[in-house]
């Protein structure tokens, strides 16, 4: 399948670095401080819950909320992943948020007590991050400019 996704163009790797480490510095930010961010805005949670309810979802809770949010915030991860590694190897980019996240939460273990690690967060996050690799992949399969192949000239074939 490398074969049939073309390489990305020089414009499409510095611009998934121009937003990529932005990111990266938040995600750093978010997962690996020792604020929970229920604590630090909870009254986006509670906008987000109480918006739900009142669209029907009464099923949105807390909990549930939190593996949305771990599933979405992970995605980015994955679309990066396969857009900076080289194209002959972009099924790494499936190994990229799995291992990313087992380290956010082994070092959420190890050294921010107040904070939960948990394998229910590891599944989310690599859910996302598969998510992203495979949005990338459809989108660089229907979008991406194809190799020109034209048929040899009648000079060429003889």
């Amino acid at each position: 399948m490398s074969s049939l996704l073309p390489p990305p163009r020089r414009f499409t790797r510095a611009w998934a670095l121009v937003l990529g480490i932005p990111f990266l510095i938040g995600l750093a930010a978010l997962t690996l401080t020792p604020s929970r961010v229920e604590e630090t805005m909870p009254n986006l949670l509670d906008v987000v819950l109480t918006t739900a309810h009142r669209l029907g979802w009464e099923s949105l809770d807390f909990t549930r909320l939190e593996i949305i949010a771990n599933v979405l915030v992970f995605v980015p991860v994955g679309i990066l992943a396969f857009l900076l590694l080289p194209r002959r190897v972009w099924f790494l980019a499936l190994l990229v948020g799995p291992v990313l996240s087992a380290a956010i939460e082994t070092a959420q273990r190890v050294a921010l007590p107040h904070r939960a690690a948990t394998v229910n967060d590891v599944v989310a996050n690599s859910t996302g991050a598969i998510l992203g690799v495979a949005l990338a992949v459809v989108v660089t399969l229907l979008v991406a400019p194809r190799s020109s192949q034209r048929p040899p000239s009648r000079l060429e074939t003889s």
